[in-house]
């Protein structure tokens, strides 16, 4: 481990223009690739404090052995720059996007002689036009099956057509009409290229004139009792009326634009795509990345955006798929700052390119739809890369090498405490068996032998009480016999909560607490993996290894070491142990913030007289909070519907009586909690911010 003060720039040789970096391991590998508006100041935050940093930027630069960079003109070329070399070197530390190159496009060689449609995946060729891309291959199939009927293009391989060329016979679709057969000469090279012409402009989406030409050329037949040529532009025209509803009107003004949507949590990304040209959904892809540097929406959203139009050029329209850059790209954040990135937009464009979030009407209901798709994206990857078998035994075996287990632990729980300034202290008890959740043995606990911001004592009395249960169970059945230096009280565990509600003693399934865990993972560094050691020690129970997994680094921690264990990024046994204590870690912060809410309740309206719930709650909605409501005066209370004037200056008088509370301070940040914060908060926000941990 580097470090970073050993090859830190000399002051003063640093530029402050724009232009790239990249930094390098002791190897010379590129690690990391990054833009700047000003060199000299964003480099310079990568020297400063190392405690100071984010856990992964720390992790880089500690990596890293020397740091390069190139001055450029403008934000666009070092845009332009950075994307080019993020390409070139696939840095390790850069967001990477998987799956790309997975989603089929419906596309039409217009670079061959005779253009054929197929389906196509990969990269993009020069002369070829796309369509799509598509979630399924078996989609483009049923769309180009219905369309062959009236666009009958050859879509036969290379091989097959020769074939058929030097036997002088078409294949199976020249015999029943969806081949034109430019095989065997039925139709000439111009009159196919033609013929495949139209297809693509049916598929960009002009449909309208040429479903009109075709209805008009029914009638006519019909009108010249030519009955079986208008039967067949019948079903000619009903045939692609089934491949437009495949594509539903999203935007009624016939919008070209493409819709990016992104789902994360802390350790993965998930970014959806909707690509809508004439107001229909003509494409969707998406990816899945792994947070491996220090982004936020913004960042993830530029780098989307590099990924997605870095290879392409021209208007979107014109290309007819997804293929080039559209009018309108709508994203849930701008980057930071915009103006470069909408500008390199517009250069690959050539004209002008709208970035932007939508606020109001059609197109902020379809973001919703494709944040929808991104969320479901993000929770079916970490379905899959769970429930995966080959994965969790291999995660579970890396987990036991790790840590110098005899065995792969089959059964894990992990513990962690939650509190708020040291109120309403709680902690949770989540459970994995064989790689996989058992939230019906979930148990969250209540600390009340102490009050106060003691992560330490909490998880220490934790251990002590769910383990002392384990013993009493033991006791019961008769495998243990309390002669052990502290025997189980049943008292000291009558506050454990179960999930799902309480074990019908009559069924004769075992008690909850009666399985040991093979690992106990605690969240946190070397004290509280001490404190759970000296918990499980002072029951005699030695069988049972503990391991502290710390926010900071990622690093795993073990009884009596000075050194935590470090896991490869890309483990499967580090990815187990994130989320087994992201787990105990939601299940805390969902327990806390409950109790929070009760307690919140008694506040100092609960002390006005005839005041009941539902007009408290309007007077908090009102004013947002209670801070605001003190500072009201007795008219501005009055404008609330069901407050008279009576009750008005009952509830000011009291509020001026009571004295305000003391301000709560972030123990994260160092930052006071303001009264309007603690009501207004919404409870999707993370709870990391409301506790202090010690790691």
């Amino acid at each position: 481990m580097a470090d970073p003060s050993s090859y830190r720039p000399k002051p003063g040789q640093i530029p402050d223009s724009p232009g790239v970096y990249k930094f390098r391991d002791e190897h010379g590998r590129v690690i990391y690739v990054g833009k700047a508006k000003s060199l000299r100041q964003r480099l310079s935050s990568y020297f400063q404090d190392i405690t100071n940093l984010h856990q992964r930027t720390a992790t880089m630069v500690t990596t890293a052995a020397a740091v390069e960079w190139t001055v450029v003109s403008t934000e666009v070329e070092a845009l332009q720059l950075e994307y080019s070399w993020i390409k070139e070197f696939d840095p390790r530390f850069n967001v990477k996007y998987r799956d790309d190159k997975s989603y089929p496009s419906l596309a039409v060689t217009m670079n061959e002689e005779f253009p054929r449609v197929q389906v196509m995946r990969g990269p993009k060729r020069k002369g070829v036009r796309y369509f799509g891309p598509y979630a399924h291959a078996w989609a483009i199939r049923e769309t180009v099956d219905l369309l062959l009927r009236v666009f009958p293009v050859r879509t036969c391989s290379a091989g097959v057509f020769k074939r058929s060329a030097q036997i002088g016979r078409p294949c199976l679709l020249g015999y029943i009409g969806k081949c034109s057969a430019p095989c065997v000469g039925r139709i000439s090279e111009p009159d196919h290229r033609e013929l495949a012409e139209e297809f693509c402009d049916f598929m960009a989406g002009h449909t309208g004139t040429y479903l009109r030409r075709l209805e008009q050329r029914m009638k006519d037949a019909a009108s010249a009792m030519e009955y079986e040529q208008a039967a067949r532009l019948r079903d000619d025209l009903e045939a692609l009326r089934r491949a437009m509803e495949k594509n539903a009107v999203v935007l009624a003004d016939a919008t070209d634009a493409d819709l990016i949507a992104v789902a994360e949590d802390e350790l993965e990304a998930a970014v959806q795509i909707f690509h809508v040209r004439g107001g229909r959904v003509r494409g969707q892809r998406g990816w899945v990345t792994d947070k491996v540097e220090a982004v936020d929406t913004a960042d993830l959203v530029e780098h989307a955006l590099q990924q997605l139009y870095g290879d392409e050029t021209g208007d979107a329209e014109q290309s007819g798929g997804s293929g080039g850059v559209p009018k309108e790209v709508l994203v849930p954040a701008l980057p930071r700052p915009a103006e470069p990135v909408a500008q390199w937009l517009s250069d690959r464009r050539g004209s002008q390119v709208s970035l932007r979030v939508p606020q109001r009407g059609d197109k902020k209901d379809l973001m919703a739809t494709v944040q929808r798709n991104a969320q479901q994206a993000l929770a079916l990857h970490k379905t899959r890369r769970a429930s995966d078998l080959t994965t969790r035994s291999r995660a579970l075996e890396e987990i036991a090498a790790a840590l110098d287990l005899d065995t792969a632990p089959l059964r894990i729980e992990c513990y962690d405490i939650s509190h708020l300034q040291g109120d309403d202290v709680v902690a949770s008890m989540v459970v994995f068996e064989d790689g996989l959740a058992r939230k019906s043995e979930y148990r969250r606990f209540q600390i009340k032998s102490f009050a106060g911001q003691d992560d330490v004592r909490s998880m220490h009395e934790v251990i002590s009480r769910r383990f002392r249960r384990y013993l009493l169970e033991k006791q019961k059945t008769g495998e243990w016999e309390p002669d052990q230096p502290q025997q189980p009280q049943t008292g000291e565990v009558a506050a454990d909560e179960p999930v799902g509600g309480p074990i019908d003693p009559d069924t004769g399934r075992p008690r909850k607490f009666a399985y040991p865990p093979q690992l106990v993972v605690v969240d946190g560094g070397q004290p509280q993996v001490a404190a759970a050691r000296r918990a499980l020690d002072e029951l005699g129970i030695a069988d049972v290894f503990v391991c502290g997994l710390a926010k900071r680094l990622e690093e795993v921690w073990v009884p009596g070491d000075d050194d935590p264990v470090i896991l490869p990024r890309s483990s499967e046994g580090l990815y187990l142990l994130q989320r087994v204590r992201d787990e105990a870690h939601r299940f805390a912060i969902g327990y806390q913030r409950s109790k929070r809410s009760k307690s919140m309740k008694a506040g100092a309206l609960d002390a006005v007289p005839g005041l009941g719930e539902t007009r408290k709650q309007a007077l908090l909605k009102h004013f947002g909070s209670l801070k605001r409501l003190r500072a009201a005066t007795v008219e501005e209370i009055c404008e609330v519907q069901g407050i008279g004037r009576r009750t008005a200056e009952t509830v000011a008088a009291a509020l001026a009586s009571a004295a305000p509370a003391a301000p709560a301070v972030n123990t994260a940040t160092g930052e006071i909690i303001e009264d309007d914060d603690r009501r207004t908060a919404p409870p999707a926000e993370s709870g990391r911010q409301h506790r202090g941990k010690s790691t």
